[in-house]
């Protein structure tokens, strides 16, 4: 974690620094050894960040990088030796360093990454505390490395899936707006001049084209301000709630989430599982994964797990099952797989995401685009219908 600090040098001279540090007390100590003294210590603030990125250090490829050393024959020292003396960011190689010095006292690695929360997430101590039972470190860092790939493949397709129709909402807002703000109030001064009645909706028109024109920087703050209310309310929403369980009550999303959220679950405990964790172990690791909703259900199946229930009974009482991945997961059950079987359920269930988001795009966008043309069409043929109505009547 960074910290900054205000301290007083030897010559009474005021030092604003930035440190990174395990905690305050490592903080005030690296302070001390530059012959400082400490007068002001503030957790330096960031924005929080997934898995993937912690602390602003990347865990993929952190893991491809130790890895490719392992398998180049190199033990976790000289590993981590070589990351450090190629490292420029102080950042991570701060946090590599710590690592060094932790094991040269001869501490466990995985007890290492638990030190450091903010950078390695509870998943990720998890899998390395597995593998030192079974002296594979390499196999549990690609394993991390390909569970977060396919983690990654399905969330970017769902951001890709949401670009265009938010470009096409902006642009279409945008139009209408400046229709409405600029070009409406023009063409109500110049029907103003020809004393002829309007078609009702053509003035209707008209008229909030004017008020607009009239009050635009008032409208403007009233929209700014109505905005920054609905983005807080919608944050709140979210703290209390969760992302996942605020869209899950979208009538046509929530099933689909409900199912993206299961896949995951089922991923990190395949992977959790064929990595040597425990059942009852994954289970509470794999909680950190998923929605508010969905982690109550499964902390309450680890109870029942824990009391001898089977995994599948367990999921299949508190609604963490679908058909299909109920009987697969008694099929994993009966053959000793249940890991594998996991992992497997998974895949077929990221399949169907990604079908469903594909079938949804190629709907949503002509939807969506066909409803922006519509609005701005209407705009356009209320402002001329006036022109058609004296054209008529001058034939």
């Amino acid at each position: 974690m960074q910290y900054e600090v205000r301290a007083l040098s030897p010559d009474n001279q005021i030092i604003d620094l930035v440190v990174d540090a395990q905690d305050e007390g490592d903080a005030r100590r690296q302070v001390e050894a530059r012959g400082l003294h400490t007068t002001q210590l503030v957790p330096l603030r960031t924005l929080r960040r997934p898995a993937a990125s912690r602390g602003g250090v990347s865990l993929v490829l952190f893991s491809q990088e130790l890895l490719a050393l392992l398998l180049a024959g190199l033990s976790i020292v000289e590993g981590l030796e070589a990351l450090v003396e190629r490292e420029g960011g102080a950042r991570l190689r701060g946090v590599l360093e710590r690592l060094l010095t932790g094991l040269r006292e001869g501490k466990r690695f995985s007890a290492l990454l638990a030190g450091q929360p903010d950078v390695f997430p509870p998943l990720y101590v998890g899998i390395v505390r597995a593998a030192e039972g079974t002296s594979d470190l390499p196999r549990a860092l690609q394993r991390y490395v390909d569970y977060q790939a396919r983690i990654d493949t399905v969330r970017n397709k769902l951001v890709s899936a949401a670009i265009y129709p938010s470009i096409l909402l902006v642009v279409g807002g945008g139009v209408a707006t400046f229709l409405i703000a600029f070009v409406v109030p023009r063409f109500a001064m110049v029907y103003e001049g020809t004393g002829r009645s309007l078609p009702w909706m053509s003035q209707v028109l008209l008229d909030w084209g004017k008020f607009a024109s009239a009050h635009g920087l008032p409208l403007l703050v009233s929209f700014m301000g109505l905005a920054v209310a609905c983005g807080m309310a919608v944050r709140a929403a979210i703290t209390k709630v969760g992302l996942v369980s605020l869209l899950g009550r979208i009538p046509v999303l929530g099933p689909h989430l409900r199912i993206y959220q299961l896949s995951r679950l089922y991923l990190t405990l395949g992977m959790l599982l064929e990595g040597g964790i425990p059942i009852v172990t994954a289970m509470q690791t794999a909680g950190g994964t998923i929605s508010p909703a969905l982690r109550e259900g499964l902390m309450q199946a680890r109870a029942a797990v824990q009391a001898g229930e089977s995994l599948s009974s367990a999921f299949q009482a508190h609604h963490l099952t679908t058909p299909i991945s109920l009987r697969m997961l008694r099929v994993g059950e009966r053959s000793g797989e249940l890991g594998a079987m996991l992992t497997q359920s998974a895949s077929f269930y990221d399949g169907e995401i990604s079908r469903w988001i594909d079938r949804f795009t190629r709907m949503f966008e002509p939807l969506l685009m066909s409803a922006i043309g519509l609005v701005v069409g209407t705009i356009v043929v209320l402002l001329y219908m006036p022109i058609f109505d004296l054209a008529e009547g001058l034939s």
